[in-house]
């Protein structure tokens, strides 16, 4: 069972469903930890003064933005906080959209979503299986990690996966690139031919478990063996994980579909109006020296 790294609930109209996040992938790479090499103590990283290259304290650091003419604003974490006033336990569903209509560049961690608390397992399922009937994901805002992600919630078999999906903002334009004009061009027949034949020879149904990471089941086995011939070092471990804390209850269900279905006014047009978005309160900003 994997550790739970976030609960709260997802949100669609006035009606909440509470989950419990679990990551839906995991890293096969090897983690390599620091160690001091004279007494195998763990080795991390300090909170030091760049210029000074003293340590300092945790309390004694602020966030700044640095502007274009190297000065900086600096904003407390009240003024943060105050800006975008979001809660950090929601899954806002804002639209739901084909799933056909999100390019595979936006794609970027899946999660998985399970019911959490008494009646969820009811809730989960009717949002699950509306989506299914109406071959639609949804998209949803959710804070994770102190930072707003877009995601997709997608039905899949029994669960609700959560894919967090990147901004369009951060992915950058082909125009960068020197790329060839698209089409066939000056592109030979026959090499088009070949080319077709090639890929078809190799094609095949697709397998994820026939792909493995070969580079790590090798550094695995060398371990295997060094732990065979007992040339292992004790390291005693300094930090640990906390818990997420418990999310919210469910309330009536049937009411809450009411309530959201009469707050809905019909469009005037076909067009969806854009979301609006939440204005930000000024904040008070100091200039520091870069």
């Amino acid at each position: 069972m994997p550790h739970a790294i976030w609960k709260g609930a997802i949100s669609f109209g006035l009606v909440n469903v509470p989950v419990t996040l679990y990551p839906a992938s995991q890293e096969s790479g090897i983690d390599f930890d620091w160690l001091d090499k004279r007494t195998m103590d763990p080795v991390g990283y300090k909170r030091v003064n760049k210029r000074t290259g003293k340590e300092i304290a945790a309390d004694d650091i602020v966030k700044g933005i640095k502007q274009k003419d190297g000065d900086y604003v600096v904003l407390s974490e009240d003024e943060i906080k105050a800006a975008y006033p979001k809660s950090t336990q929601t899954i806002a569903i804002e639209t739901f959209v084909k799933a056909s209509e999100i390019s595979f560049m936006q794609l970027e961690r899946p999660y998985f979503t399970a019911p959490s608390g008494k009646g969820a397992d009811r809730v989960y399922a009717l949002l699950r299986e509306a989506m299914l009937e109406a071959g639609v994901i949804g998209i949803a805002r959710v804070v994770m990690h102190t930072k707003e992600r877009l995601a997709a919630l997608v039905p899949n078999g029994e669960a609700l996966m959560l894919n967090t999906i990147r901004w369009a903002s951060e992915l950058r334009p082909r125009t960068e690139l020197d790329l060839p004009a698209a089409g066939k061009g000056k592109l030979k027949e026959g090499e088009l031919k070949m080319a077709r034949q090639l890929i078809g020879d190799m094609t095949s149904p697709w397998k994820a478990d026939a792909y493995a990471d070969e580079f790590t089941a090798a550094i695995h086995a060398l371990a295997a063996k060094r732990v065979a011939a007992g040339k292992t070092e004790q390291v005693t471990p300094i930090e640990a994980a906390e818990m997420p804390k418990a999310g919210s209850n469910v309330v009536d269900l049937t009411e809450l579909l009411k309530r959201s279905l009469e707050g809905r006014k019909p469009p005037a047009s076909t067009k969806r109006a854009a979301p609006k978005s939440t204005p930000a309160k000024k904040a008070a900003t100091r200039k520091r020296a870069a």
